[in-house]
């Protein structure tokens, strides 16, 4: 009985430390990266508002192609919704709805995340010219991760994995794009 109690106490130490720890941890998580196409501003602008062109560009959207898809409302407009569903734990359900556009220039979605874990997410992707025939996009991310989940943000680095998402998907929209 002794033996057990001493377990239960150094378990209930390693807990209290952590969610202590987790007080001091950092919440927000974020994410930009960017990628620069061979083609004019406004034809690349005109390509990523529509969020259904996600599916030829997106990773999330390749690790599942039998994911379940609804929209509400009119693509490329403020208020359209794309939902997912995913039987694969890490596409997961969710919707992301366009909140805001900057004609030309900037496309502001809010990700909301149902499972495998809630949460709410902001993401923007931005057009920005080179030179006449060439464009810089930018896709930024911005979420926080509730108390105590941000502990998770000693042991992985979610800025390099949300990242590196986006730079797969990046490079993949500039090969659609120089490709039409």
């Amino acid at each position: 009985m002794k033996i057990l109690k001493r377990i239960l106490l150094v378990i209930a130490v390693i807990i209290g430390i952590a969610l202590v720890a987790a007080l001091f941890v950092k919440k927000d998580m974020d994410a930009v990266r960017e990628v620069t196409i061979n083609k004019p501003k406004q034809e690349v602008f005109n390509y990523v508002k529509y969020l259904k062109n996600q599916e030829a560009y997106s990773k999330w959207e390749s690790m599942d192609p039998a994911m379940k898809k609804e929209y509400r409302g009119t693509d490329g407009t403020v208020g359209f919704v794309s939902a997912w569903e995913s039987k694969k734990g890490d596409v997961g359900k969710g919707e992301q709805e366009i909140k805001k556009i900057i004609e030309g220039e900037r496309v502001d979605t809010e990700l909301r995340f149902l499972e495998p874990m809630e949460s709410t997410a902001s993401s923007a992707i931005t057009t920005e010219s080179v030179t006449p025939d060439a464009t810089k996009v930018k896709w930024a991310f911005h979420g926080r991760m509730a108390y105590p989940f941000n502990l998770m943000g000693l042991f992985m680095n979610m800025e390099k994995m949300i990242g590196d998402d986006f730079q797969t998907g990046l490079d993949k929209l500039k090969t659609v794009m120089e490709k039409q």
